[in-house]
């Protein structure tokens, strides 16, 4: 015969047991399911300075975003590009657009564009139905003037909004 105490930690065992099973399913069942987003931060130079006399050099802004995910797409949300003030000059886009995996697309601002002046910056908000790799989010800044040339790249950077 079997000591009443050890048959009730038999029955509570196994019932942990399958609860945790059941935890553990459901989490997994969940977690194909989860949407992964975030909101990055990309600066931009329209501008820099040279010289004694700080003379403007007009840049060109090329924003890239490449998903770097091989198995899953992800969707660019919005692409809105600020001034060195803080103001909203325009969003890129209208709609949300789905990067299929390992691909990529591109925003571009003219060099003759000075509206976003030396402080320039991007907010990029993307999301994901799958745990995705994080994509790749970045400004390329290009220039000539006089056979001078310069470029130079700023990455992107998850920021936290506050709402």
């Amino acid at each position: 015969m079997i000591p009443p105490r050890v048959h009730f930690l038999k029955i509570c065992s196994a019932a942990c047991a399958l609860i945790l099973v059941w935890s553990l399913q459901g989490f997994c069942q969940a977690s194909e399911h989860i949407t992964l987003s975030d909101t990055v931060y990309v600066s931009v130079y329209s501008n820099i300075y040279y010289g004694t006399r700080g003379r403007p050099f007009q840049l060109a802004a090329t924003l890239s975003i490449r998903n770097t995910d091989p198995k899953y797409p992800i969707s660019i949300v919005s692409a809105e590009y600020y001034d060195s003030e803080g103001n909203k000059i325009r969003d890129f886009m209208e709609k949300p657009l789905e990067l299929k995996p390992l691909a990529s697309t591109y925003f571009y601002v003219k060099e003759a564009d000075t509206q976003g002046g030396s402080g320039a910056n991007f907010i990029v908000r993307w999301n994901a139905r799958h745990k995705v790799n994080h994509p790749i989010i970045e400004t390329v800044m290009t220039g000539v003037e006089s056979g001078q040339g310069i470029s130079f790249i700023c990455p992107g950077v998850s920021i936290t909004e506050h709402k």
